[in-house]
């Protein structure tokens, strides 16, 4: 197999880089993952599209969440049209609340950054909190309304680009374990995996929290990668009772269409392990509890966890590989993987096929970590 374009990790990241390559005219596209195709951090993610009530300052990694997040209803719509399958793209807004002066500070504070840069944002008062959700607990101080932050149904998103894929000729290798890179005068010219050996032209990295455990030639790889464990609990009330996502200090909620309550998550720097805990369904449930009293009466339905993948600043690895012609990287995405896909899917496009380098290279590129030549290893 020596594909042109060699993608290795399939989860929402990687998908999405192929099917843009796609729509641009490139052909023979690989896909290698260790596993099941988007059934990783992708398949855990919440699904919130949320840079706003996220951001504690503006700067280019919120211009980039920005970015992104705007690109969904176009996305959305053309995945409908390439596959049938709807992401279940909800537009509703999402609301951030405080529960004490201090954090009523903090959410004015980012409400006043935002007003200053243009960006839609509202503060609401306790009274006008509550009438939005009623449900909510009757001791929230006040709150910010994003009406531009959004989520969808990640696993729908999962299966609509592998479904692009399918239909349109590009190759999925799965539970294939790509161990090293093989290099010939500063270039990728194979990937060897437990199946042996798939030949690459173009090659691109967007395997998460595993991107670490690759070898380049002969050496390890320039940067660590460290995987992250988020765990998410759901309930199912058995009706609608909130229409928005709900951030809280301590917590989110994601309602879906399909009545069940997302709530999480959990940042536990425990290496590769990925079971789910008692402590963690504990602290979520808590957290839940406080956002709305209720949830001490509902039963926990379903419990999982993911990897996210986290460089040593939190923020996003983008761009080609110092030394190395034909090696891009894309991973380290952390929290925000199914928010940044389009942006990074487009970005590695026009570096790919267009030669054309994103600002956003520079500023999240790998040289950043302190990356030196990695030709010695090769």
């Amino acid at each position: 197999m020596n594909p042109d374009l060699l993608i290795i990790g399939g989860g929402v990241i990687g998908l999405s880089i192929a099917r843009e390559l796609h729509k641009k005219g490139a052909r023979n596209i690989v896909i290698v993952d260790k596993g099941i195709c988007g059934h990783e951090a992708s398949w855990a993610a919440a699904g919130m599209l949320t840079p706003q009530s996220e951001a504690d300052e503006t700067g280019p990694f919120f211009d980039l969440c920005v970015e992104s997040r705007d690109l969904f209803p176009q996305f959305a719509a053309e995945l409908f049209d390439e596959t049938g399958i709807d992401i279940e793209l909800d537009r509703t807004g999402t609301l951030s609340l405080a529960f004490n002066d201090l954090e009523s500070r903090e959410l004015l504070d980012r409400y006043r950054r935002q007003m200053n840069a243009g960006i839609a944002v509202e503060s609401l008062s306790q009274e006008e909190v509550l009438r939005r959700e009623p449900c909510l607990a009757a001791n929230v101080a006040m709150g910010l309304f994003f009406e531009n932050d959004w989520q969808v149904e990640n696993r729908k998103l999962v299966n609509a680009l592998r479904r692009y894929a399918e239909l349109n000729g590009i190759t999925l290798v799965e539970n294939t374990d790509v161990k090293r890179l093989i290099f010939d005068r500063h270039r990728v010219i194979e990937a060897q995996t437990t199946d042996g050996r798939i030949g690459a032209g173009q090659t691109v990295l967007a395997t998460g929290a595993w991107t670490s455990l690759i070898k380049l030639g002969g050496g390890a790889f320039p940067f660590s990668i460290e995987p992250v464990r988020g765990q998410i609990i759901a309930f199912e009330p058995g009706k609608r009772l909130l229409c928005h996502v709900v951030h809280s200090p301590r917590g989110y909620i994601v309602p879906r269409r399909d009545g069940r309550l997302l709530v999480g998550s959990t940042s536990e720097h425990q290496g590769f392990e990925d079971s789910v805990t008692r402590d963690a369904r504990r602290i979520l449930t808590a957290a839940a509890c406080e956002i709305a009293p209720w949830f001490k009466g509902l039963e926990v339905v379903d419990q999982w966890s993911g990897l996210r993948p986290f460089a040593p600043d939190g923020l996003p690895v983008l761009g080609r590989l110092d030394s190395i012609d034909n090696l891009f990287v894309a991973t380290a995405h952390y929290r925000n993987g199914i928010l940044l896909a389009p942006v990074t899917a487009g970005i590695i496009a026009h570096s790919l096929l267009d030669g054309v380098e994103s600002e956003y290279c520079v500023a999240f590129g790998p040289d950043r970590l302190g990356v030196t030549s990695v030709g010695a290893a090769m």
